[in-house]
């Protein structure tokens, strides 16, 4: 794209993403210094737009960015106030007791939230502060300095041909450089990607894991409604199947999250975690408190389970990665935002202090040793553990042995030292033929609905007349190796219904319904050929999550 001509933008700091992480990154570096020029881009048609959490958040990154946050009218209006784990069965549960829990599983003091919602409010903060921000403008190259160095990002093409191609109708974008560059597309993002591979970033790390969430927000009876209360489970429907587990949350105006996570080394490629996910509310104990209510929203995306053996190095030359582009979600506890708040405002000390030094276009060593050292590393050492030991030995020796393990590191030792977790999730998928196929209740359309009419709920958009963003490296792979090999697992493991294999006139073909894509990036990651590429679309297009 060199011969492309553009205009370009300069600033002392961009940032590419309005997370938490980015946005945090751009409050904290105008609290230090109001004449520092700060822009944050994000592909979502609004702020917000793209964030689905799990959505209880512990408060510590906001105190941390924003003292007076309540004074200020940030939207954390449920505290928490009961705190639930069920070990499921097919007709019952269990409820395990939370005394034996480790301190660091109280959800005491946090808030149920939707983080779209809070990412809008500190985007507001931003805006307040001098910083800029432009929704609708995806991020699709990175630009190099003369020495190798991240100097800043293309912005805003549109209209290219459906080959991928530049035409006459092509808006080409403009560069944004900055003396940094901060990352914070959050998982598996693009450029993140890229710059991971160009700069060797993961030598010496363990592979980065991953889950697959999906969340529905539901409109319940008033008379079942308990704001404030959080449960989460284990066990049934996955059993065997697949590490994961649900989250119930009861947050304000009679509503809930109804969540359901699939950890994404299963071995099974029959496995369908959306229909897990489905299957998952038929349970009496789900059935009974969704029963007269309404879904309202629905949402998937993938989550960075790696955990602290699995951080990549997080600056290069010119450019740091923040929050979930490293990977810095605490598992067991299923939060990541106070972490990646936490990591923003860190980079934006590191940056700020640089720029006062005179320096750009160097690597913000300050910011990886405050991650690894200063709270974040901490909250995520003490349950790195827990993720590998459920790996290799399954749910209930892991929840014994981990909840040990996590008891331990409270006091500042592990009997286990750090676990390694092996293969990536792509490379545990085994063939087809040593498993059997699973059977899947069809959804009743009340509790249980087909993907696609879910799709339809999170509102996700996309130009039919743009280049597909899921880019195949071999278009042959999908047929010739994944169908017989593994029975095309993407026709399942996609949570919005995009891939498909179709019979045609001389045989199996591979259809992508690229319109449909929620973003979730789980088929980059599970592909068990690494045949799928996921890049960015053109700006504003893909889910528009309300509230979630």
């Amino acid at each position: 794209m060199s011969e492309i001509e553009r205009e370009a933008m300069e600033y002392d700091v961009v940032i590419v993403g309005a997370g938490p992480a980015g946005l945090s990154a751009a409050i904290r570096l105008k609290q230090l210094d109001a004449d520092l020029s700060v822009v944050v881009l994000e592909k979502g048609s609004e702020v917000g737009a793209h964030i689905l959490s799990g959505a209880v958040l512990d408060p510590c990154g906001l105190d941390a960015l924003i003292p007076d946050w309540k004074e200020k009218g940030a939207p954390l209006n449920t505290p928490v106030t009961a705190d639930n784990f069920y070990m499921l069965g097919e007709a019952g549960g269990v409820r395990i007791p939370n005394f034996p829990m480790p301190p660091l599983m109280n959800n005491h003091g946090n808030y149920i939230v939707s983080m779209g919602n809070v990412c809008r409010w500190m985007a507001e903060q931003a805006e307040e502060l001098g910083v800029e921000i432009f929704p609708g403008m995806a991020c699709s190259e990175l630009v190099y300095g003369e020495n190798g160095e991240v100097k800043g990002v293309v912005a805003g093409v549109f209209g290219l041909e459906a080959d991928g191609s530049y035409g006459p109708n092509t808006e080409p974008g403009m560069e944004l450089h900055g003396k940094y560059v901060f990352i914070s597309e959050g998982v598996r993002g693009s450029l993140a990607k890229e710059l991971i591979a160009k700069y060797d970033l993961s030598a010496g790390k363990e592979p980065q894991k991953f889950g697959i969430g999906m969340k529905e927000i539901w409109e319940i009876d008033p008379a079942k409604h308990k704001q404030g209360t959080v449960t989460h489970t284990m066990g049934w429907p996955l059993g065997g199947n697949a590490g994961g587990g649900s989250f119930i949350y009861h947050l304000e105006n009679n509503q809930v999250y109804v969540g359901f996570v699939v950890h994404l080394n299963y071995k099974n490629p029959h496995l369908f975690p959306y229909m897990e996910f489905q299957r998952f509310k038929h349970h009496p104990m789900v059935a009974e408190l969704l029963k007269g209510g309404k879904r309202v929203a629905y949402g998937a995306r993938a989550i960075s389970e790696g955990g602290y053996q699995s951080m990549p190095k997080m600056v290069m030359p010119g450019a740091a990665l923040l929050g979930c582009s490293v990977g810095m979600v605490n598992v067991p506890r299923i939060k990541g935002n106070h972490n990646a708040m936490l990591s923003g405002k860190a980079a934006a000390e590191a940056a700020y202090k640089a720029i006062q030094d005179g320096r750009s276009g160097d690597e913000l060593t300050a910011y990886e040793t405050e991650v690894r050292t200063g709270a974040i590393g901490k909250d995520l050492k003490k349950v790195r553990n827990v993720k590998p030991m459920w790996s290799k030995w399954g749910m209930l020796p892991s929840l014994a042995l981990g909840g040990l393990d996590m008891w331990t590191n409270t006091l500042g030792f592990s009997l286990f030292g750090t676990m390694k977790h092996g293969k990536t999730d792509a490379a545990a998928t085994e063939p087809a033929d040593k498993h059997k196929p699973i059977d899947y209740p069809k959804p009743d359309g009340k509790l249980s609905f087909d993907r696609l009419t879910n799709v339809s709920f999170s509102f996700t958009n996309h130009a039919e007349e743009q280049p597909c963003h899921l880019r195949l490296a071999d278009p042959n792979v999908p047929i010739s190796v994944n169908l017989p090999k593994f029975d095309e697992p993407a026709q399942r493991y996609c949570p919005a219904g995009v891939y498909e294999v179709l019979e045609g006139e001389s045989g199996p073909e591979f259809r992508v319904n690229f319109q449909n894509c929620v973003h979730c990036k789980t088929c980059d990651i599970k592909d068990p050929s690494q045949n799928i590429n996921w890049v960015t679309p053109q700006g504003g297009d893909g889910p528009n999550y309300p509230n979630m």
